[in-house]
């Protein structure tokens, strides 16, 4: 069964949505504050942070901070705020999805069961990523080609996740592009895959114009090799 962390000082909020969660099969422990959360998150193990951006002693980005020194859990912040600051800050700090108030409770459900299915097959216990030079230290989400530091966007880092996650296989562009959306359940299209790869290929390979790692099986898709 999985257990969610939910983070609300919203008393009628709190009631549905555990409602809610509970008759899709799933726990929820409640904190109400800030210092409620941090004792409750240490002594407990989640599948999925909620949390409420505003409460009385404190704020949700100041949780999900702490989370991300030890944690790649789900986090979904809600907030009455739709300023883009706000939602930048969210993501940028380790946040994976937002939801504003007021909600309908099935869009609510439907972000909640997406974050949970996209996470579900990750090994929470795996912390790095390796295949030949290239390292992936998934807490810190930094990319290291022999023990240097890449800049690599969100979306390339998603790319590379997604390919050394699945060594040797061939992924389709729908596959691939299944994986790529944004806050906004906007989806990168076949001309952004193709930039995307061709951009992570000039970081990641000794010779991009003859990749050895992200190679292309023609009318297949792309797989990461892992073959000397």
């Amino acid at each position: 069964m999985k257990r969610l962390f939910l983070l609300e000082d919203d008393l009628s909020l709190i009631s549905g949505l555990s409602f809610a969660v509970k008759k899709q099969g799933y726990e929820t422990d409640v904190a109400r504050t800030i210092l409620e959360a941090d004792t409750l998150w240490a002594n407990g193990k989640y599948d999925l942070a909620i949390l409420d951006v505003s409460l009385p002693d404190g704020s949700g980005f100041d949780l999900c901070k702490k989370i991300r020194q030890t944690s790649k859990v789900p986090v979904m912040f809600l907030t009455a705020a739709d300023e883009e600051t706000d939602i930048i800050m969210g993501l940028d700090i380790g946040g994976d999805d937002y939801i504003t108030k007021p909600f309908k409770l099935a869009v609510f459900l439907s972000r909640l069961n997406a974050l949970l299915r996209r996470s579900e097959n990750f090994n929470t216990d795996v912390t790095e990523l390796k295949s030949s030079d290239i390292s992936i230290k998934l807490l810190k989400g930094e990319v290291y080609k022999q023990g240097n530091l890449l800049a690599l966007t969100a979306s390339e880092y998603k790319l590379l996740c997604l390919f050394m996650e699945n060594p040797d296989q061939v992924l389709s562009p729908e596959q691939i592009l299944g994986k790529l959306w944004d806050c906004s359940e906007n989806y990168v299209d076949n001309n952004s895959l193709t930039v995307y790869i061709r951009r992570l290929r000039t970081k990641i390979e000794d010779n991009p114009g003859e990749p050895k790692r992200i190679v292309t099986v023609r009318g297949m898709g792309y797989k990461w090799n892992t073959a000397d």
